[in-house]
């Protein structure tokens, strides 16, 4: 059991002390806010599915795997578990049965969760949620990769089960957000680099590769610490806010299955608990201390408006972009995002910036932001060296200054956009912002 002091405990779970702590929906269950939180359904549901019965399909360095039957169905589900049973997999990736988990499941983050709040997920899956029966699908990984012994050895070397620790230095806002960001939003799953074992460089702030980043299944989900140049250094607080309730920032967009995120999960927290994740956020050091925030130029603008396309990439660009993001790469506010001085497109991996060109996109819908736009694919009418100058162009104009894109980097990208159309005709993607 976790021991601390009382004032701090008290102040940093008060976010969830309420049943009605949902910011936009009618008054929830604990326990149903924090599974909203967790966002167990993005894994647990496929398009089309019942609720938590499994079945998404989600690709792996060594091949698909599917996820599972969490409703409280006892011959095909999680019905049959104990209090015991549930923790152990939530928070250490073993079923009742002893086989191990893939940490595909965030078992890593959710190891954080407190007992009160492993209770009362447990309490709502076990009352609230439907049983649909409703097989779990094998892995589509081969033999002997399919062998799950390995990962006694993974979760050895990698696995920390440890539960959340409060800071006493911080404030409780401070320890909240982290709690959150840390634990049950398990924000590193995607926005950690990987390494060579494809385990989360870092699991907090402690270590400098938290949060600066990550690419699963051709997105590349930003760095998320101070870095004014490929971060959100120049976010404030109440950007970091307006994004996770809505998707928006005046000039940012959420995209990928960001998207999905910010649907089902933080639109859903109360004002409380994501003005904590805020906080905590903009309190990380910045990736690179030495990065630069990008000045505005307006050459790129110059040169389109008087039609030179000399460069690389512009004909493209006036072709098939500027419509919505105009000459200048500004944009629309709240409408079409900036390109100029997009943090999304200002890291050295370009794998996001060239698959939403590949794949198009969709706006989050959410309770203050109900349009929902849509940007079409352009792969279809594109070929790689296009895709690869338009990048390139976007990443070096208006005070970008970003690294070229390659074609050889668009026709990698490209083959895994036609594998996840192909197999998966649900097109599911990774969380990325």
């Amino acid at each position: 059991m976790i021991k601390h002091s009382g004032w701090l405990a008290s102040l940093l779970f008060a976010g969830l002390a309420s049943a009605s702590a949902s910011a936009t929906d009618a008054p929830v269950s604990k326990g149903h806010y924090l599974a909203q939180a967790g966002d167990c359904a993005a894994c647990h549901t496929s398009a089309g599915g019942a609720n938590f019965a499994g079945g998404l399909r989600m690709v792996t360095p060594v091949g698909a795997i599917y996820s599972t039957n969490i409703t409280p169905d006892k011959q095909t589900g999680i019905g049959d578990y104990s209090y015991d049973d549930f923790a152990n997999a939530v928070r250490g990736g073993v079923a009742k049965d002893g086989h191990r988990l893939y940490p595909a499941m965030p078992y890593t983050a959710f190891a954080k969760i407190t007992d009160e709040d492993m209770h009362a997920l447990y309490d709502y899956f076990m009352n609230e949620v439907p049983a649909v029966h409703q097989a779990d699908r094998d892995s589509d990984i081969p033999w002997p990769l399919s062998m799950r012994w390995p990962l006694t050895v993974w979760n050895w070397a990698f696995h920390d089960d440890s539960r959340y620790q409060p800071d006493s230095s911080q404030s409780a806002e401070w320890n909240r957000g982290a709690y959150l960001v840390q634990g049950l939003e398990h924000c590193g799953t995607c926005h950690t680099p990987r390494g060579i074992g494809f385990q989360e460089k870092a699991l907090n702030q402690k270590d400098s590769a938290y949060l600066t980043g990550g690419t699963l299944e051709g997105w590349h989900a930003p760095d998320l610490t101070g870095n004014v140049h490929a971060g959100i250094g120049s976010w404030s607080q109440q950007d970091i806010v307006s994004f996770l309730q809505t998707g928006w920032t005046a000039n940012s967009a959420a995209f990928g299955s960001m998207t999905d995120v910010i649907e089902h999960s933080t639109q859903h927290l109360s004002d409380r608990d994501v003005n904590a994740m805020a906080v905590y956020l903009k309190s990380l050091k910045s990736s690179n201390p030495k990065a630069v925030a990008p000045e505005p130029d307006s050459r790129t603008q110059a040169a389109l408006v008087t039609g030179d396309m000399s460069k690389p990439g512009a004909q493209v660009y006036m072709d098939n972009c500027a419509a919505c993001h105009r000459t200048d790469g500004k944009g629309y506010s709240k409408t079409f995002p900036a390109l100029a001085h997009n943090p999304a497109i200002l890291s050295d991996d370009p794998s996001s910036l060239i698959s939403i060109v590949l794949r198009g996109g969709k706006a989050a819908v959410t309770h203050k932001a109900v349009t929902g736009l849509t940007m079409p694919d352009f792969g279809w009418r594109l070929d790689d060296r296009q895709v690869a100058d338009l990048s390139t162009f976007v990443r070096s104009s208006w005070g970008n200054n970003a690294p070229a894109v390659k074609p050889e980097q668009v026709k990698a990208l490209r083959k895994t956009v036609s594998t996840v159309e192909r197999k998966d005709p649900d097109k599911q993607q990774q969380p990325q912002q």
